[in-house]
């Protein structure tokens, strides 16, 4: 497999969240991720995540996904965000699930 996370999720409830957050992440999306933390990381979705498999330190597997966010405004900046630390997608523009500017 080869891919690591720090966490992994294998329970219906955790796995049907991750994906719910997927369908609230369409790419060129200018988004607000409220973390679970507290706090907030702003950008633009550059590829629709996906939930994947992946194994956590002690080699349980399991499924998790990631967001990439980059900002125009800032071009050396990047944030690569786990889908189970949203607690909450704020969208900051119009675009929605299906309608890529790619």
């Amino acid at each position: 497999m080869g891919r690591e996370a720090d966490t992994i999720h294998t329970d219906q409830g955790s796995i049907a969240r991750l994906q719910a957050l997927v369908k609230d992440l369409p790419d060129n999306a200018k988004v607000r991720l409220h973390l679970r933390d507290g706090t907030t990381v702003t950008g633009i979705v550059t590829v629709v995540p996906t939930v994947q498999n992946f194994v956590d330190a002690t080699g349980t597997e399991g499924v998790n996904g990631v967001v990439k966010l980059i900002d125009n405004d800032r071009p050396e900046w990047s944030a690569t965000v786990s889908l189970d630390t949203i607690a909450r997608v704020e969208h900051l523009d119009s675009v929605v699930y299906g309608t890529s500017q790619t």
